[in-house]
């Protein structure tokens, strides 16, 4: 009996010191850190402990006694970074014969699923540690975030959108029926696809309200007022936000109204389109740069000449609007509108951000404080300060000053407490 209880309080104590070890609070000293305000605190050590910040100390003396700290220097930090349009399980395995768009769902969906731990992990090395995923298949997106919510897999925190609403894509054919979840032709489908997104345990309602994607430009309507706002208003019952596509003004100026939170794409938009943007506290995720990304790409996808031609043109009228929306004030969100082999570029958007007229700090902001903003999440993500998620990207260069530092020069990456990327290791044992 006294082995037994003396076993037993072995047990007991052992656990105590696990308990103890795990809730240890790490230490990390940074050249600068941008503080919430945007300014930037020099030598400066944030203290983590599990999976948040608790402290930021530009004095040694004020530190946690007998902590050890990790140097940095001469590294910045900054807020882990949010991506707020990704397709993170479009995986393409580059067989010989095969295109991205023909082929994504070839593969058994298990087999994607783990092949697309590439792209988390490409999206973790750009620095971007959250992301809101708008459209997948097969409940990939589901079982993705699940495995990276338990620890099975590595990635970025996914916020996600199920199958996304969206019309017909296939001409009518008698011998040929196809499951296709998400399709909504009327508004009593609209309403049923909504609730069972939603029963689906999605996070977002993504709805594909005009035409427009890959090499098509084009932006016509696929979805009225009225279908758009009985979504809208559905999900904002159940807690859920959305994010309509369009890639004209047309649908967009539709969706503004029937509240939905995100606009994605949209060109052609005018002043008075966002003022009331504005006042309908809806954000603009213009994905500039995926229309670029395409057209870098174009051999991986077969596209023609014709078609980058019209993608050019595209990215100009995308451009303009941007410099318009920057111009009155509008909520802009960083969203890549990364698949396939896009992942890794996810931050490029935020040069499109400066040449449109914002400071490197306002286009940093985007993936940081606006996107936190958009997911319901800024007093979680966004900022380096206490409370927050340890979400932190250690960059080269001060991105207050040069857009290109967090483009260009991210060189590790912490989330959710843990280290993800370490570039600087990496150097070291070569």
């Amino acid at each position: 009996m006294k082995l037994l209880k003396f076993k037993i309080l072995k047990t007991l104590f052992l656990f105590s010191i696990l308990q103890c070890a795990e809730a240890q609070s790490t230490a990390w000293r940074f050249s600068k850190v941008l503080s919430p305000t945007g300014e930037m605190m020099n030598n400066a050590t944030v203290v983590v402990q599990d999976n948040h910040i608790v402290g930021i100390y530009t004095d040694d003396k004020s530190l946690p006694k007998n902590i050890s700290v990790n140097d940095l220097r001469p590294l910045t930090a900054i807020p882990g970074l949010i991506d707020a349009h990704t397709h993170i399980t479009y995986y393409w395995d580059k067989a010989p014969g095969t295109n991205p768009w023909r082929d994504a769902d070839k593969l058994n969906p298990a087999v994607i699923v783990f092949l697309a731990q590439e792209n988390a992990r490409k999206t973790l090395e750009s620095g971007v540690t959250s992301v809101r995923d708008l459209g997948s298949f097969y409940g990939l997106d589901i079982a993705m975030r699940e495995l990276i919510n338990r620890g099975a897999m590595t990635g970025p925190r996914l916020f996600i959108a199920g199958n996304g609403l969206h019309v017909s894509r296939h001409p009518i054919d008698p011998n040929y029926i196809e499951l296709d979840p998400g399709k909504a032709e009327n508004i009593n489908e609209v309403m049923k696809v909504t609730r069972q997104e939603i029963a689906s345990g999605v996070d977002w309602i993504k709805i594909y309200a005009s035409t427009g994607s890959g090499d098509d430009v084009t932006s016509v309507q696929q979805y009225t007022y009225e279908e758009m706002k009985i979504a809208c208003d559905i999900a904002h019952q159940a807690g859920k936000r959305v994010a309509i596509h369009s890639y004209g003004p047309e649908a967009a100026r539709d969706a503004i109204r029937a509240g939905a939170e995100s606009i994605e794409h949209a060109t052609g938009l005018n002043r008075e389109d966002f003022e009331l943007m504005n006042r309908h506290h809806c954000t603009y995720v213009p994905t500039v740069d995926h229309n670029r990304y395409y057209i870098d790409h174009h051999d991986e996808y077969g596209y023609t000449p014709e078609a980058i031609k019209n993608m050019q043109a595209y990215i100009q009228r995308n451009l303009e609007t941007l410099k318009l929306a920057v111009q009155s004030n509008v909520k802009i969100a960083m969203g890549s509108d990364a698949l396939f082999t896009g992942f890794g570029e996810n931050t490029r958007e935020l040069e499109w951000f400066v040449k449109a007229g914002m400071t490197p700090l306002e286009a940093l902001n985007t993936a940081t404080k606006n996107g936190a903003e958009l997911l319901g999440k800024e007093k979680e993500l966004g900022q380096v300060a206490p409370g927050f998620f340890a979400d932190i990207v250690a960059v080269d260069g001060d991105p207050t000053k040069d857009i290109n530092a967090v483009i260009k020069g991210v060189k590790w990456v912490m989330k959710d407490g843990k280290v993800v990327v370490d570039k600087l290791k990496m150097k070291n044992e070569k």
